[in-house]
């Protein structure tokens, strides 16, 4: 703690790493005192990858952040304040869209190494399915399918399912062919859902 006059006190929490512990203890101090400082030793070979994260993290619960460097001095990272997060109307809006297009929640949480299914994807499984009887024109598979980006979505062939056989008409490839079987049950449940 350090008082100045009739200033109020700064809090300035200490530890050899920045951790969960340091964390705590400075929101602990935030009950007590408006400005509340995490201090921790300054890298050697400059801050970890998660630097950001831990400024941000900081910014967000209004505490402040120090490096001490033993021998220079302290150097403040960020200063204790109030935090008003800044909303993106757009990131959200693209997240909100993807959430109403998918057709259930055919993601298992926790899970890693696994293809997430999106519902970009599960419109790229229903053109798969319309094609798999043969060629047709983008705006029948749209028609079909009830995929208005059907024709976009098979001419930038982003997951190689698609191959253009004439102008307007596209195929299945042999990568399209093996996408049905795959995701079989997947293509039960979206047009089930339908």
């Amino acid at each position: 703690m350090a008082v100045r006059g009739d200033e109020p006190p700064v809090i300035v929490e200490m530890k050899l790493s920045f951790s969960l512990a340091l964390v705590l203890q400075g929101v602990a101090r935030q009950a007590l005192f408006d400005t509340v400082y995490l201090a921790v030793p300054a890298p050697k070979k400059g801050w970890p990858a998660r630097y950001k994260d831990i400024v941000a993290l900081c910014r967000r619960l209004g505490l402040g952040l120090l490096a001490v460097s033993p021998g220079q001095g302290v150097e403040a990272h960020l200063d204790p304040g109030p935090y008003q997060p800044r909303r993106n109307p757009a990131r959200a809006g693209r997240l909100l869209r993807e959430f109403q297009r998918r057709v259930g929640d055919p993601n298992q949480g926790g899970s890693t190494g696994v293809t997430r299914m999106t519902a970009y994807r599960q419109d790229a499984l229903r053109c798969a399915k319309a094609l798999a009887g043969g060629a047709m024109k983008g705006a029948e598979v749209a028609r079909a399918t009830g995929t208005a980006r059907a024709t976009t979505l098979m001419r930038d062939d982003h997951y190689g399912w698609f191959e253009r056989q004439a102008k307007g008409i596209y195929g299945l490839t042999p990568k399209g062919m093996a996408a049905l079987s795959e995701n079989a049950a997947e293509l039960a449940r979206i047009t089930a859902g339908e």
